[in-house]
């Protein structure tokens, strides 16, 4: 199981960006980026370098691995689909294979606090897909795939007070929520945001050379 190790906020300091690693944390005032705007260590408050194109390419890169918990190989993996799409542009494939793995979407449906939490309730078998197990947090979904909290799980501290938390949460359009039943269902493909946090194209640079 693949994921940010060590502290997690230091992270998001260290790249100039809220990667979302500490669950409801990342969302709040107390959030380390917050607090303290400037990367980590005795000349952090110093004014971030410019970094050389390679040095931007990589930093994004960074930046897509850890927020969404990938390895280097799983990373590699990913960009290389992407480039080599003939049907789809590859930064709309990137994203496509991104956003539709199994921990993201119990994510993005509100389920879980981040993608942290989400790759530990999905390799615990807390989900199904199609009322069949699955317990693989890359799995790959597709529309009309449909996504339930097990009920043997609906009474695990994960889970505590979901259908409250869920009253005030807005899922992504790309998703359908049951918020009674607890299911989330993809009716379509997610398509790239013109204001995504990351940016593709320069990832997908660093992979093309």
């Amino acid at each position: 199981m693949t994921f940010v190790k060590g502290p997690k906020e230091k992270k998001s300091r260290s790249l100039g960006v809220n990667l979302h690693l500490k669950a409801e944390r990342s969302f709040s005032p107390k959030s380390a980026l917050i607090r303290r705007p400037y990367p980590p260590g005795v000349h952090g408050s110093k004014k971030r370098r410019t970094s050389s194109e390679y040095g931007r390419q990589l930093q994004e890169k960074q930046k897509i691995q850890l927020s969404y918990g990938l390895s280097a190989k799983k990373m590699k993996i990913y960009a290389q689909k992407a480039i080599s799409s003939k049907k789809i542009s590859p930064p709309q494939y990137l994203y496509q294979l991104l956003e539709l793995r199994l921990d993201n979407v119990v994510f993005r449906a509100g389920f879980v606090p981040s993608r942290s939490v989400a790759r530990i309730a999905t390799s615990h078998g807390h989900f199904t897909v199609n009322n069949k197990k699955v317990n693989i947090p890359s799995y790959e979904l597709k529309i009309k795939d449909l996504i339930k909290i097990r009920e043997n799980s609906k009474n695990n501290k994960i889970f505590s007070n979901l259908k409250e938390k869920l009253e005030k949460y807005q899922e992504p359009d790309w998703l359908k929520i049951d918020r009674e039943k607890l299911t989330c269902e993809v009716i379509k493909i997610p398509q790239l945001p013109e204001d995504f946090e990351f940016d593709i194209p320069l990832v997908l640079e660093f992979y093309s050379k």
